[in-house]
């Protein structure tokens, strides 16, 4: 496999840092190839704005439109073309982040703000109009894996936990970024209590790492429901006879 693995630590020398050494290394020795995007080394500026479109200064910025015409034009700017290039040419693309107030770091985030163009990312149509997302679009066929570092303990994240069941704590970028772009979202690597580990904790996480690196080409994907495949009514809305009765971000996945 081809593997884009897109790294947001501020600290190398960090958990989350070796974990992507030692990631790195299994791809490798698994044969894959890969390319990194280590966006606090290639300081990666996290801010949408108008020099990404080469829109003069007087101009109204109006971002799906002219993020598309950019994109169409060839007129984004050369570091975000240079990402849609890595993610085109990948077969899965891993993310590997700290989990920060239940989300992405601020430069992951704009990595994500402004590579995912109209285009590229979303704004596509098939025959008949079609709109082609969750589910479908350029990406799909691509797998994405989200590997996290969490501070928290694992049981907080349970499906009784505080902090919610992770995939649903997960659900803006499994499903509203990987799944709506098209991209199958694989289910997420986390290790926990990422601040308080040691040596024996490590090696447990690097095993467990590697072991879902080996498995990258035919693990599951989450079985999320694509928008066009009849769950859903022409407002977006799950049939009442999809699901019946039931509410929540799990009605989303089939099984």
């Amino acid at each position: 496999m081809k593997v884009l693995w897109i790294y947001a630590h501020p600290e190398p020398r960090s958990l989350t840092g070796s974990l992507r050494d030692e990631g790195l290394r299994a791809l490798t020795e698994l044969g894959h190839e890969y390319r990194e995007s280590d966006l606090y080394a290639m300081r990666w500026n996290p801010v949408v704005d108008r020099e990404d479109y080469a829109l003069g200064p007087d101009e109204r910025l109006l971002v799906p439109g002219e993020s598309a015409a950019a994109y169409e034009s060839g007129q984004l700017s050369p570091d975000i073309r240079a990402e849609q290039e890595k993610i085109e040419w990948a077969d899965a693309l891993v993310l590997q982040f700290p989990l920060w107030w239940y989300g992405l770091p601020a430069i992951l985030k704009g990595w994500v703000d402004r590579v995912f163009v109209k285009g590229f990312g979303y704004g596509l149509t098939g025959d008949g109009g079609r709109v082609l997302r969750y589910g479908e679009g350029k990406l799909a066929g691509k797998r994405a894996l989200a590997a996290i570092t969490i501070g928290s303990r694992a049981m907080p994240f349970g499906p009784r936990g505080i902090n919610g069941a992770l995939p649903e704590a997960l659900f803006p970028l499994l499903h509203g970024t990987f799944w709506y772009t098209g991209m199958s979202a694989l289910p997420p690597f986390a290790v926990h209590s990422s601040d308080r580990a040691g040596a024996p904790e490590f090696e447990a996480a690097a095993k467990g790492l590697r072991a879902r690196l080996e498995t990258l080409a035919t693990d599951d994907p989450i079985s999320y429901r694509p928008q066009n495949g009849g769950d859903y009514d022409e407002d977006l809305v799950l049939k009442p006879h999809v699901e019946p009765g039931r509410t929540g971000l799990a009605v989303h996945t089939r099984g």
